[in-house]
């Protein structure tokens, strides 16, 4: 037999055998197929799964495909990096108080000019190719996010802002119509501010999970997980019940960069979401993962 013909005996025979494994994932899935058609899931999109184009099609093609199945997905993206590699091209320094951006008039320009006007339209490209239906929006649009400057102990943050209202007319309306919203996170002023405000993208995605009462919040991250030793991913907690997150704030297991985004768990959950993660943006699929197997991936928050 000649080594060709071996391998497509290998070709027409591994599809066969690797049929039983296949049908099994769908059978275990279809209950959460069922489950979370119709329901609202926000989900917090940056960092390595940004950056990294074979992760970045790999949560496009998630993301069509919970809205295909009828899962009414929001995506909201940050873009720190990007805006860093924009403030270099131009010649200025990126400046950061306290873990948060210094944001001068001409920095906001910049944000607003990279959030808005490249990656939310690279984004909404992406699934596009991909067989879905999107619309990008921001925060300004439809008046979705109001928000005030931020005053951090008497520091002077520039245009740096926090959520003060949500108008999820707009997201819904979208939802309702099967598109999937991607919003970037800039936001418009209170009444009689005209300024434009550079927020938080992980609180500004918590506050419009509220907002529109979502079934579930989710953030991809560059971390596993929130880990019993940040060297050992072994150590990953799968469950946190929110009674427990301050021990493990007091204790060391939460902290650094971790703390905010447990923070905007927290403020979900408060908010009335019955489930929030943070999963690894690292992984591919990690998305189809947490939402239709029963091992899940990442920390949830309950």
């Amino acid at each position: 037999m000649s080594e060709n013909t071996e391998n497509e005996m290998r070709e027409k025979i591994d599809p066969r055998v690797d049929s039983y494994h296949w049908s099994d994932v769908l059978v275990q899935a279809l209950p959460y197929f069922r489950h979370w058609a119709g329901k609202t899931v926000v989900v917090k999109y940056g960092g390595n799964a940004m950056l990294n184009e074979e992760l970045k099609a790999a949560v496009m093609k998630d993301i069509v495909l919970l809205s295909t199945i009828g899962v009414k997905v929001v995506l909201v993206h940050g873009g720190g990096p990007e805006i860093n590699n924009m403030l270099d091209r131009v010649g200025k320094e990126s400046k950061f108080i306290n873990g948060l951006r210094y944001t001068d008039g001409e920095t906001m320009e910049i944000v607003q000019m990279v959030l808005t006007g490249k990656l939310n339209k690279d984004i909404v490209g992406i699934l596009l190719q991909e067989g879905g239906k999107a619309v990008g929006l921001s925060g300004v649009d439809s008046g979705l996010l109001r928000a005030k400057k931020i005053d951090k102990d008497g520091t002077d943050l520039g245009f740096v802002g926090e959520v003060t209202e949500v108008h999820p007319e707009i997201i819904q309306s979208l939802l309702d119509e099967g598109f999937i919203p991607v919003v970037s996170t800039v936001a418009l002023g209170e009444q009689g501010d005209m300024s434009r405000y550079n927020i938080n993208a992980d609180t500004a995605a918590a506050k419009i999970a509220i907002a529109l009462k979502a079934e579930k919040f989710v953030q991809l991250t560059n971390v596993a997980g929130v880990l019993r030793d940040v060297n050992d991913p072994k150590s990953l907690i799968q469950r946190i019940h929110l009674e427990d997150v301050h021990k493990y704030f007091e204790d060391g297991t939460i902290s650094g960069g971790m703390i905010p985004k447990i923070e905007c768990c927290m403020m979900a959950r408060e908010g009335g979401v019955p489930r929030t993660h943070i999963i690894d943006g690292r992984v591919p699929h990690s998305l189809l993962i947490e939402m239709f197997s029963d091992r899940g991936i990442g920390t949830m928050i309950y």
